[in-house]
């Protein structure tokens, strides 16, 4: 193992309202003495509004970063990684790893970090401990991107999910909770039980094929820092260096030249094209598949495994699968049974409660046509335009600090 020439240099952005109104205190009781301790120098930045962080690196020289940390729930990364894709140097910009430090009441990708590196469950300050170790190790694997275009806005990038009905509904409805942390979820999620509510639309989406699934494989591993060399050699690695990116080099330009700008997204703006989507007033392709049924009580396409700091939703998610989990919960499900679905989830067994209202499979794109004139649709857990909405996977598009 050799020694680093240079120390990592970090901006770490942290949301001071997150939470509890912890984050800082969290930063000062663990993760400052854990980065001291590595090496890694960092550069504390403290947002104070919304979409600060979203303005910030936009704009922000990131040649001077090894690596941009976030610390806070999933809605400060989301900020982030859609700053970074509205720069007209996006193509490079996307490529600076990411980090994420739990420090919200929904710490879903943190969750999943862990959950990747085989450890066993843990939440809160155990979680945040966790997610800080391995992002002092600086192992960076590739991260899926999925590009959601909407009905009159620009389309958006979401790294977590996609949802409507109950999900998205106890996600916002449970906001009025915040200030009891992550069991606001518990709480939104036995209210909306009380009165459960039935959505009419129409879901189609694009199967994912094992052709794709193995030809487009992108199991690579990097180190955050040039000079790093990691404690076991991976026999996946490609490059030592997060700079030289096997997978923008070819698949994007290939996707440059085949794609059809969907209707909500002009030629100028910047971002990866979307050859997989017809425009959102065109009919989709011979090749996907439309839901016979209507009548929903949610849909939630995850690309991460989980939903939640205790909500394992996609067990079979990994950061670079090249696909969207795609689960629906048709309408006829009792309330008792919802939650025993929601229970099981907390081990990630709800695929094997052989519940018959539950429908799970992979895709690489999808459609949802909401019929029902009002409900909440939410991108990584923020509120979107409330209509027509699909989506497409980018595959290892962005880079993500997993240790």
């Amino acid at each position: 193992m050799s020694q680093m020439s240079r120390p990592c240099q970090m901006m770490l952005l942290v949301n001071p309202q997150s939470g509890k109104g912890q984050a800082l205190t969290l930063y000062n009781n663990h993760i400052q003495r854990m980065l001291n301790e590595a090496g890694i120098k960092h550069t504390l930045v403290i947002t104070e509004r919304q979409n600060h962080a979203r303005e910030m690196v936009k704009e922000a020289d990131l040649s001077q970063w090894d690596a941009l940390v976030i610390m806070s729930g999933d809605g400060l990364l989301y900020e982030v990684i859609n700053g970074l894709l509205e720069r007209p140097d996006w193509e490079e910009a996307i490529r600076t790893p990411l980090g994420i430090l739990p420090g919200g009441s929904g710490n879903a990708l943190a969750a999943s970090i862990h959950h990747y590196s085989g450890a066993s469950p843990v939440t809160s300050e155990e979680l945040l401990v966790s997610c800080g170790f391995l992002l002092c190790k600086g192992l960076v694997s590739h991260m899926d991107m999925v590009s959601v275009h909407l009905c009159s806005s620009p389309r958006l990038f979401s790294f977590l999910s996609l949802a409507w009905g109950f999900v998205a509904d106890v996600d916002i409805e449970s906001e009025k909770y915040r200030h009891f942390g992550a069991v606001r979820f518990t709480i939104g999620t036995l209210v909306r039980l009380a009165s459960l509510r039935v959505y009419k639309g129409r879901l189609a989406y694009l199967p994912a094929t094992r052709d794709h699934n193995s030809e487009e494989a992108l199991r690579s591993n990097t180190m955050l820092c040039k000079d790093r060399v990691p404690p076991v050699t991976l026999p996946a690695v490609r490059d030592s260096s997060f700079h030289n990116s096997c997978h923008s080099n070819n698949s994007l330009k290939v996707r440059r030249v085949e794609s059809t700008p969907s209707r909500s997204v002009t030629k100028a703006l910047p971002g990866p094209h979307d050859s997989l989507l017809p425009p959102l007033d065109q009919p989709l392709p011979d090749d996907w598949v439309v839901v016979p049924e209507e009548d929903f009580v949610l849909m939630l396409a995850m690309y991460q495994s989980h939903l939640a700091e205790d909500l394992l939703a996609a067990p079979e998610a990994t950061p670079d699968d090249g696909v969207i989990h795609l689960f629906y919960v048709r309408a006829g499900i009792s309330p008792t049974a919802l939650l025993r679905l929601f229970l099981a989830m907390e081990k990630g067994a709800h695929l094997t409660t052989n519940c018959q209202h539950l429908v799970y499979t992979k895709v690489r794109a999808l459609r949802l046509e909401p019929y029902s004139p009002k409900g909440i649709i939410t991108v990584d857990g923020e509120v979107v335009e409330y209509g027509p909405v699909q989506a497409a996977v980018h595959r290892g598009l962005s880079r993500l600090i997993t240790g």
